[in-house]
């Protein structure tokens, strides 16, 4: 019996396996594409659903996604070990590529905690689905632990924003809104909001004024106190200690009327002749000046007497110890010498009368006397508590009891200061000298000045290069109350200005820039235009005299610039757009041209060059050596640019005897002129009982036959007038004409 023969194991296998080799060689191209396909689809599947599992939701919660997916989660999926606190707390659904498992921890760490762990708790296991599954039951409402964490955070923060407002700030006349925001320790957009809620469209650059910030940090309970530049820049003092303080001398200011003989008084003091230097005989500057007497040294100020000059006393008296009021026996007591009395007293500082000009014969001493104590100054002979000196400033009589007078007083006033602290001070006068650049008067009140020494003064900064005495004489050193000419300074000050030596030149360049970017803000809102929808009235309503002002020293700008704005009123006023010291140069005729301004040159030329350019550019340059002369000229143009005012003139009146009546031509009045004259070109009145009934023009006006131009008194006329018929005898006819007549200011 034959058996089948067995195949072999083997066989079997080679040959399923060349039916399968056969399978996937047909077929192995397109298997690849389809898995390549399925692969990628799944890829983007898995991305979505993680992306949709941790979208993030606010306060930290997960979404309703992935609490869904939490919930339905696999059977097959194993709980790994819990993770750290801080972490979220569920976990991604299986997946089997271990690349998306690695992003999914990824994300994980940087999904925010939910609100329970911001609270301190940790969600694990059940409980966390336990607590899932409460947010979702309280979907869009807030636990009552949660409404008052808030309501803490807000009270934290609203506490912490107020305490971190100043109750009290100090500011400039103005100031920019990014520097108030740093003043009240605010971020610049909230106080940009806050002005544009009051109607204040600003930017972190713009200037507001004192007003608006009062009314902004009244909101915040913040109080605001204005003060002046040098306030707001304080610079460091050294610690003047009582005990190291000595004597010094005192500093007296010679004050009082035109031409009653203070700077004669000061020459006979000094033996010099300041005088003659002075155009008209008058003092135009601020001088100081040191005396040596027989009992100890005195500082001496010899200020104008002319009324323009007031800023310069003011200033000399505000630096003075003692006021000398020098008052002419002759003239008495004037306009200016009461002035020079109201500024010694805002400086609480004591006054010693000096009769001068007693040697004139015919005088009445005691009638001055009586004029003085009706404002105050009563002598110490009357029981009062004021010296009176007579003295004879030309002839030398009673000087040297004047000086023993001033320094009796200044031992009563222990007038002290410490010499071995940084030096301070005021300028008493500034200039540009042609050789020596920027030059400054400077009154040491505190503190020894050496050369070399770094100083702010005003808002310019330098080191003293050189200094000099009244009489010109280089000196090393300047203790207090000693008038000082120094040299060094980037520009010229303003008269009146704080000196200060600083300890390092760096600091005294910060103080200066601080102080210039100050000047510039306010500075730019002086000078600040109309905008453009209102410009067109503006103009036609206001009339401007624009000047620009060149002296030989910065007291005469200023006297010269507050002078002459006094003189402004509502239909023209002056504006000063450009004050400096020094000659006249061809910037100033390019912004004289430019603004249609004159230049006024007060002591001081224009170079040849530059009166060539100012007669090309149609630019006028006036010269003046004496303030009466500058006033009285810009007065006379400001009044020639004042519109004329009309006054009404009456020419006469003629009374109506006959009325004649004609078909043709109307009624014509048979008069008699009972007063001056009747003019034909001029406007009439018709008057019935004194009441003016009609006003208008006349038709014609006959004498006889013939048409004239004018009817004198007692002639008779014949008077027809325009469009106009009611005339009765007994009436009156009034001819009368306006007259321009020039305002005065």
């Amino acid at each position: 019996m034959n058996t089948p023969k067995k195949k072999s194991f083997h066989s079997a296998q080679e040959k399923k396996g060349k039916t399968n080799v056969k399978k996937v060689s047909s077929s192995a191209h397109t298997g690849k594409k389809k898995k390549k396909k399925i692969f990628i689809k799944k890829q983007v599947e898995q991305k979505k659903d993680i992306s949709d599992h941790f979208k993030p939701s606010p306060f930290g919660k997960p979404s309703a996604s992935t609490r869904n997916q939490s919930s339905a989660r696999p059977a097959h999926h194993h709980r790994k070990k819990p993770p750290r606190q801080g972490q979220f707390q569920e976990s991604l659904p299986h997946k089997p590529n271990s690349s998306t498992n690695l992003n999914a921890a990824v994300i994980m760490q940087a999904v925010p905690p939910t609100a329970a762990q911001a609270r301190g708790r940790t969600v694990r296991g059940s409980s966390g689905r336990n607590e899932f599954s409460r947010h979702e039951k309280d979907k869009g409402q807030k636990t009552e632990e949660e409404e008052n964490f808030e309501t803490n955070v807000s009270k934290t923060r609203k506490s912490t924003f107020d305490s971190s407002v100043p109750r009290r700030i100090n500011i400039t006349e103005n100031l920019q809104v990014g520097e108030l925001a740093k003043k009240m320790h605010l971020r610049p957009s909230e106080v940009i909001g806050r002005l544009m809620k009051m109607g204040e469209m600003v930017t972190i650059n713009k200037t507001i004024n004192a007003e608006t910030v009062t009314l902004l940090a009244a909101e915040y309970n913040c109080e605001v106190n204005v003060v002046s530049l040098y306030d707001e820049t304080v610079v460091e003092e050294e610690l003047d200690h009582k005990e190291n303080r000595n004597l010094r001398p005192p500093v007296v200011t010679i004050m009082g009327h035109v031409d009653h003989g203070k700077t004669l008084l000061l020459d006979t003091i000094r033996q010099s002749n300041i005088i003659d230097g002075e155009a008209g005989s008058i003092t135009q500057h601020i001088g100081a000046y040191q005396v040596k007497t027989r009992n100890g040294k005195i500082t001496f100020l010899d200020t104008p007497g002319h009324e323009a000059f007031s800023a310069m006393r003011a200033r000399g008296a505000s630096v003075t110890d003692i006021v000398v009021l020098v008052i002419a026996a002759d003239d008495g007591p004037k306009r200016q010498t009461f002035e020079a009395i109201d500024h010694a007293r805002e400086a609480k500082v004591p006054i010693i009368v000096a009769m001068n000009k007693i040697d004139i014969p015919g005088i009445d001493i005691e009638k001055v006397k009586k004029e003085l104590s009706s404002h105050g100054l009563s002598p110490e002979e009357w029981g009062g508590d004021v010296v009176f000196c007579e003295i004879s400033a030309k002839e030398g009589k009673g000087i040297d009891h004047l000086l023993e007078v001033i320094l009796l007083q200044a031992e009563m006033l222990e007038l002290k200061a410490n010499h071995s602290v940084r030096a301070q001070g005021h300028v008493i006068e500034a200039r540009v000298d042609p050789g020596k650049g920027p030059v400054a008067t400077v009154l040491i009140q505190k503190g020894t000045l050496r050369e070399g020494d770094p100083y702010v003064v005003g808002s310019f900064s330098g080191r003293v290069r050189a200094m000099f005495d009244d009489r010109m004489n280089r000196v090393e050193s300047a203790p207090p109350s000693m008038p000082i000419e120094i040299i060094g300074i980037d520009d010229v000050p303003e008269s009146g200005d704080p000196f200060h030596v600083v300890e390092h030149e760096k600091y005294g360049r910060e103080i200066a820039i601080k102080r210039q970017h100050y000047k510039h803000i306010t500075s730019s809102i002086q000078k600040s235009q109309p905008s453009l929808v209102k410009l067109d009235d503006w103009v036609q309503s206001h009339k401007e005299l624009n000047l620009i002002i060149k002296a030989d020293v910065q007291g005469s700008v200023e006297a010269i610039r507050d002078s002459l704005q006094k003189l402004s009123t509502d239909d023209v006023r002056v504006r000063v757009i450009h004050g400096s010291v020094g000659a006249i140069r061809e910037s100033d005729i390019d912004l004289a041209s430019a603004s249609s301004a004159i230049v006024l040159g007060f002591q001081v030329r224009a170079t040849q060059n530059t009166v060539s350019i100012a007669e090309q550019r149609k630019v006028e340059i006036r010269y003046y050596n004496i303030i009466y002369d500058v006033v009285d000229d810009i007065r006379k143009a400001m009044e020639g640019m004042l519109e004329p005012d009309m006054v009404e003139e009456v020419a006469g009146r003629a009374e109506i005897r006959e009325i004649f009546r004609i078909s043709r031509s109307g009624n014509i009045a048979g008069c008699k002129v009972i007063s001056g004259s009747i003019v034909r070109n001029h406007k009439i009145r018709l008057l019935r009982d004194n009441v003016v009934i009609h006003t208008g023009v006349m038709r014609s006006l006959r004498r006889v036959k013939e048409d004239v131009t004018e009817v004198q008194e007692g002639f008779e006329c014949g008077i027809a007038l325009e469009s106009y018929n009611d005339l009765h005898p007994g009436d009156q006819i009034e001819s009368f004409y306006f007259k321009e007549v020039s305002r005065k200011l």
